[in-house]
């Protein structure tokens, strides 16, 4: 609202200087119909701006003015000196009122009656009493031309192009080092100017959005609907004349969501959903575009019905319903299509989806949407960046080179030695870069270039919404700083770049659309938004993944993926059966190694290095083949082991390795067929998860992080040194990292001692797990 308020203080004093004038001409030749239109048209604008920004005394001068200018322009009264007397005063007031509003000083409103009055016919004049206006704040703002705007950023643009064109021609040619720091001083004034010139074209989204709350409520209204309205980053920053182009797609877009996707109160209740419908519009930055969502909760896309219009207009429905599930509703998009029987003001006409995207895919964006059929449509319209200067670094795949917003770069790495390293999780590539692993993407196979088989020497570290992966390239070239300009639709709508730029050597280079790129390759980063009016469900923990891999004795197992840092291929000369057990020599130290099977022959063998946080095992198997999803039941093992149970994957029977016993190497079995519930506290419950959960299901508990309504702990399990005996009235069982307890009174459990654990939770669980 202050932004507006200032451009309302803006507008109307520019209109005053303006008309000041004109109000002089008008006193001297009352009759003259031109200036009476231009007094009338201030007015009246300051009459409907004051509506809007709730500024009462301004809005009661102007309305009685207004009122007063709309009789002579009907000629229903005369322009007589009295009255044009009358209309100055109050025009004059008018600017003393912003000058105070600006200033933020108080102003009297006495002689404001006598002001409208004296409006009235046959009043007498009154002599507008001048109170002392309040200091004006000397002006910081011009307005200027659009087309002044985009002639001073084409002229950074040339100018960008050249500061780049010169750079590269002293450093092939050589340069004396005065004249290169010539070059870089220009080069940061440049940069200055190009930032001031692109500020100068931004303006906030809002200004987009603030016509939707009164848009929705009408439309609404004539369709007896109740539809509560979201806007979520209004202070999003778009070009202005993007805004401008986008206006029209968004209107029909929101009254599409309200007409077709949400339901009428009846219907709602029938469905068990809430009457009022809700309506959310979303802007966001991702990278190098703006991406607006406007999603509902109504009743999706019925891609179906889509199927049953198109074919009565003569296509085959057989082969439209042979489409893939995104293809059907890519109908949507078909020209002429409405799904209304009947026309009204809102839809029916066959206006509709397709000339929204014509008009998005005309600047340079597309159209994503993802539909949950009785639950809602998401649409999400992603607007790169046009006519603007970025910094960018360019990454080369084979003879080809592409350009990637710095914005969106975290690092940029060279594959080799301990800290940065790529394993092959089954066919799942991964790379660690200093202990964090993340996925990898090779860019030459992603834009379907001929892939190679050697590893890649380059990672750039890219970041977009919800998490990061790595990009495989073959070379790093310069840092640039381009014009981006939208390319061609059919580019475009791959998702796979944001635009196109022409960089100092003179050949055409494609920005990449980083996040794109990770959705083509299969990366889905979830953000979830939960409804605060949705009613609470049970609590369900997250299920964690685990690595499907065939072990030496043939039998395909599982094992968490938290518990392993790495897959490493070494040599079977690295192990060795000594001092009781075998051993393997890896980075310069020797690990304790497990195994189910010979290694027999084998020159090479795989090793799952697993660690607890402290402590570090090898495992040794065949070949890793998948990461997956580990199922909620687990059918414990009979006898304590290295296999804590088995799991049941795609109908197959899966044995699921123990990893407490692979690292405490001892415990017992105890089963029960109604088990108590141990609930798992604490700081560590992401350990404890880990390695406790397999081993006390075994032993017949039901292991829970978090307790569903109802439900009630028999016994509490935590790693906080501080916790009480009791957590209301479940007794507490207290682990520790270390073998020794801290003194007399510790009576806490060393978390690796299977034995001690299970007898004292058996014990404070009140013998019930026996």
């Amino acid at each position: 609202m202050d932004d507006l308020l200032q451009e309302f203080i803006a507008e109307t004093r520019e209109t005053l200087e303006a008309l000041s004038g004109e109000i002089i001409a008008w006193e001297s030749d009352p009759s003259d119909r031109h200036r009476l239109d231009a007094i009338f048209r201030f007015v009246h604008t300051v009459k409907g701006s004051c509506g809007f920004l709730d500024l009462p005394r301004l809005a009661r001068l102007s309305h009685a003015a207004e009122d007063v200018l709309a009789a002579v322009r009907s000629d229903l009264r005369e322009p007589d000196t009295a009255l044009v007397n009358a209309v100055l005063a109050i025009v004059d007031r008018i600017g003393e009122i912003v000058e105070a509003i600006d200033a933020g000083a108080a102003l009297d409103d006495t002689g404001e009656d006598l002001l409208i009055a004296a409006l009235d016919k046959g009043a007498a004049s009154v002599a507008h009493a001048s109170v002392p206006a309040a200091q004006r704040a000397p002006s910081r703002s011009v307005r200027l031309n659009v087309d002044l705007l985009d002639r001073m950023m084409s002229g950074m643009s040339d100018m960008v192009l050249a500061r780049n064109e010169l750079a590269r021609r002293l450093r092939d040619d050589g340069a004396d080092p005065a004249v290169e720091a010539a070059l870089e001083r220009l080069s940061l004034t440049v940069a200055e100017m190009r930032d001031t010139v692109t500020r100068t074209r931004m303006q906030k989204i809002d200004a987009l959005f603030s016509a939707l709350p009164r848009m929705v409520r009408d439309t609404a209204a004539e369709l007896g609907k109740t539809v509560t309205l979201h806007v979520e980053g209004a202070d999003v920053e778009l070009d202005r004349e993007m805004i401008e182009m986008m206006r029209d797609p968004l209107v029909h877009m929101v009254r599409n969501s309200i007409d077709h996707g949400i339901e009428t109160p009846a219907q709602r209740r029938a469905l068990g959903k809430r009457e009022s419908g809700r309506l959310t519009v979303a802007a966001r930055q991702s990278g190098n575009q703006i991406i607006i969502e406007i999603s509902d909760d109504g009743q999706g896309i019925d891609t179906d019905r889509l199927i049953a219009k198109i074919a009565g207009s003569g296509r085959s429905e057989r082969d439209l319903r042979a489409l893939s599930d995104k293809a059907k509703l890519d109908l949507v998009f078909e020209a002429g299509l409405s799904t209304k029987d009947e026309a009204t003001s809102i839809s029916g006409r066959g206006v509709g989806m397709d000339v929204v995207r014509a008009n998005i895919e005309q600047i340079g964006g597309r159209i994503d949407l993802d539909n949950s059929p009785g639950k809602g449509l998401r649409i999400a319209i992603h607007v790169p960046l046009t006519l603007s200067i970025i910094s960018t670094i360019g990454v080369g795949v084979g003879a080809q080179r592409f350009a990637i917003s710095r914005q969106a770069i975290e690092e940029i790495v060279r594959v080799g030695g301990d800290a940065i390293r790529i394993d092959m999780l089954g066919d799942t590539a991964a790379a660690t870069v200093r202990e964090r692993r993340m996925p990898l993407v090779d860019l030459s196979g992603t834009l379907g270039m001929t892939a190679t088989l050697a590893p890649p020497s380059m990672l750039v570290i890219v970041s977009v919404v919800g998490g990061s992966y790595a990009l495989a390239v073959d070379s790093v070239l310069d840092h640039e700083e381009l014009v981006i300009k939208p390319a061609a639709p059919a580019v475009m709508a791959t998702g796979l770049y944001a635009g196109q730029t022409l960089p100092d050597s003179g050949l055409p280079m494609l920005l990449l659309d980083c996040a794109g790129i990770a959705s083509a390759a299969g990366l889905i980063f979830h953000r979830e938004i939960i409804s605060e009016d949705d009613e609470p469900e049970a609590v369900e923990a997250e299920r964690p993944s685990a690595l499907l891999f065939d072990d030496l004795d043939g039998v395909r197992r599982l094992v968490p993926l938290s518990v392993i840092d790495r897959v490493e291929p070494v040599s079977a000369d690295a192990i060795r059966f000594a001092a009781g057990r075998l051993r393997l020599s890896i980075d310069g130290r020797i690990i304790p190694l497990a195994t189910q099977g010979e290694i027999g022959n084998r020159l090479d063998v795989s090793v799952l290095r697993l660690r607890d946080g402290a402590m570090e095992i090898g495992y040794a198997i065949a070949d890793a083949l998948d990461i997956v999803t580990l199922p909620d039941t687990i059918a414990p093992a009979r006898d304590v082991g290295p296999v804590a149970g088995v799991v049941s994957l795609d109908d197959e029977q899966i044995e699921l390795l123990d990893v407490h016993w692979l690292f405490a190497t001892h415990g017992e079995e105890n089963c029960q067929e109604s088990p108590p519930l141990c609930l798992i506290d604490g700081a560590d419950t992401a350990w404890m998860t880990t390695f406790l959960k397999p081993a006390l299901e075994g032993a017949g508990y039901k292991v829970a992080t978090k307790l569903n309504p109802g439900e009630a702990a028999a016994v509490v399990l935590t790693m906080d040194s501080g916790a009480p005996a009791r957590i209301g009235a479940a007794p507490v069982v207290r682990l520790r990292q270390d073998r020794s307890a801290s003194g007399a009174n510790d009576d806490s459990i060393y978390r690796y001692d299977r034995g001690a654990l299970l007898a004292a939770l058996a014990e404070r669980a009140g013998g019930r797990a026996q």
